[in-house]
């Protein structure tokens, strides 16, 4: 098996500064791979399948409307088939669907400090005939500080603030535990996100 594979792949997209701040990018974009890599749960491995051909679009926003504040937000959304298969068998698993990233910060040279960001990832197919699909993720991450003269800064951060349940990443395979048929059950597999956290860090800058 070859390891590198002929990847082709074409981008085009505009940017514009409609009004003092603000930059905002919108892009289209497709990608095509002779030979799509699976990940196959007995092995924990990948295996390579057939080729596989992605678009989509993506749009980006960054807006400062005043020197310490600054809020952005990008949207992404992608289609990805498996070529030379059946249509209702080509759908290929774990390929996100759509995708959004925002958040609001407050940064000042000096004085309180905070943000607010938001992650979430749509649900997406887990086996090609799209049967079995994985749970929406959103995520919430918040932040407060205070800035120094000095150049010290003190910051508390808290993951996942709203202590979601949701999982980094799914799979569908088959597994088997004790007492379950000897050829195993096919079932989802997922690492969860990790629970509410708080962090304290310190900053100095000279």
């Amino acid at each position: 098996m070859d390891p590198l594979v002929r990847s082709r792949g074409a981008e085009i997209g505009i940017r514009a500064a409609p009004m003092r701040g603000l930059r905002s990018t919108l892009t289209v974009w497709a990608l095509e791979l002779d030979s799509e890599l699976l990940f196959v749960g007995d092995a924990g491995a990948t295996e390579p399948s057939a080729t596989s051909r992605r678009s989509g679009v993506t749009w980006a926003n960054f807006y400062r409307p005043i020197p310490s504040l600054s809020i952005d937000a990008d949207v992404s959304f992608a289609r990805a088939r498996l070529a030379d298969v059946p249509a209702e068998q080509s759908r290929i698993p774990g390929a996100l669907e759509n995708v959004f990233a925002g958040g609001i910060a407050w940064m000042p040279e000096r004085g309180l400090t905070g943000a607010l960001r938001l992650r979430h990832f749509g649900a997406y197919p887990l086996i090609e005939d799209n049967s079995v699909r994985a749970d929406a993720a959103t995520l919430f991450n918040a932040e407060a500080g205070y800035a120094f003269a000095s150049g010290l800064r003190v910051e508390a951060t808290v993951l996942n603030l709203l202590d979601s349940d949701a999982s980094d990443i799914q799979y569908y395979y088959a597994s088997r535990l004790p007492g379950e048929p000897a050829g195993g059950v096919e079932d989802v597999h997922f690492h969860p996100v990790e629970p509410r956290q708080l962090r304290l860090s310190l900053h100095w800058a000279f």
